[in-house]
């Protein structure tokens, strides 16, 4: 797999039937190694181990309702009292993160309601901070760490 500008990482790998999985430790499984899996992978442990945020508070690959249609949000992070901290939008090295990307997630924070965006392909990676009474975001340099 493709070296992303995360820190480096080790993780469990197992193959069958020509497939090789990836452990997730937050889902407690193993799952398909896809591009956008291996993005998803590294962000979770940089959000556990450079952000210190706790894998109890992060949650992955869980169906939402948006608008009728049902998606799937790539990694959640909540605070301590149930709301939602931050969303984070993975997405394959290879997809160029775009106007559509913000919207994508913009769409899911509808619903969501969380305080910070993050949105990348393991190369870029993009922070925003919703300003709720002006309908809109604010770009960052980095989202901030976990604090109690």
């Amino acid at each position: 797999m493709q070296k992303l500008n995360f820190p480096t990482y080790s993780f469990r790998f197992k193959s069958s039937e020509n497939k090789i999985s990836i452990f997730d430790s937050i889902r407690k499984k193993f799952v398909i190694l896809q591009p956008e899996e291996w993005v998803r992978q590294h962000c979770v442990q940089y959000l556990m181990e450079v952000k210190r945020y706790p894998k109890s508070l992060i949650n992955v690959e869980k169906e939402l309702i948006v608008n009728g249609l049902k998606k799937r949000y790539d990694i959640v992070i909540y605070n301590s009292n149930g709301s939602i901290h931050l969303i984070v939008e993975c997405k394959s090295p290879t997809i160029t993160v775009n106007q559509n990307t913000f919207d994508q997630i913009a769409q899911y924070n509808l619903v969501l309601n969380a305080s910070y965006l993050m949105v990348t392909n393991g190369l870029n990676h993009y922070y925003c901070q919703m300003d709720f009474e002006n309908e809109r975001y604010q770009f960052l340099k980095d989202i901030p760490d976990y604090n109690l």
